[in-house]
């Protein structure tokens, strides 16, 4: 009876796939306020009971949203970047691949958006996601060392020259903006400015 208890309260990676699904797009449709786990297992089509076999409760299973959305994000800008190469050089590989992201994954970067601006939420997984950038991190304290970027704090600086670039993808998904790529040159070149020594 245990066995097929616990082969019971195995995950289905389907299942898994399509609560992660539904809860992005239902934050990202309805915001946290207005989120239930009965509104999430209705649009994943599964029943509430199931989604307690894979989360806890409720911020669990947005907790877990997050990270994995952050993973994501992670594992797309810093894809192909040669760390080895030049500051400069690294500098716009990363914010090639972070708009790349940006425009193939809207949802999940929405999602890590409204975390990140919700005052309930925004102490989540520091532990646990503030390493997945650190190669970013590390490109912008070398090019401080080699007096290539402005001395301030890295947060500072990649707040500073990513968010507007961030904000440009935005607009474009949304069609308030065409971000071509003579405009994304331009946008770089603009960031790089801002911040280099």
């Amino acid at each position: 009876m245990i066995i097929y208890y616990l082969l019971m309260r195995l995950r289905d990676e389907n299942k898994t796939e399509a609560i992660f699904n539904a809860t992005i797009q239902l934050v990202n449709e309805i915001g946290f306020s207005e989120i239930s786990i009965s509104k999430i297992a209705k649009k994943a089509n599964v029943s509430a009971a199931t989604i307690y076999i894979y989360f806890e409760n409720k911020e669990d299973m947005l907790k877990e949203c997050y990270l994995k959305s952050k993973r994501l994000m992670s594992d797309s800008v810093i894809k192909g970047v040669d760390n080895t190469g030049s500051t400069r050089q690294q500098f716009e590989n990363y914010t090639r691949n972070f708009v790349e992201f940006i425009m193939k994954n809207s949802d999940y970067f929405l999602f890590i958006e409204q975390v990140s601006n919700s005052p309930l939420l925004q102490n989540w997984c520091l532990d646990e996601s503030s390493n997945l950038f650190t190669p970013v991190f590390d490109m912008f304290e070398n090019g401080k060392k080699q007096l290539l970027i402005k001395q301030e704090d890295a947060n500072l600086l990649i707040m500073y020259s990513m968010l507007p670039i961030s904000q440009l993808a935005k607009n474009h998904i949304k069609g308030q903006f065409t971000l071509d790529e003579s405009t994304l040159n331009k946008a770089i070149q603009m960031s790089w400015d801002a911040i280099k020594a």
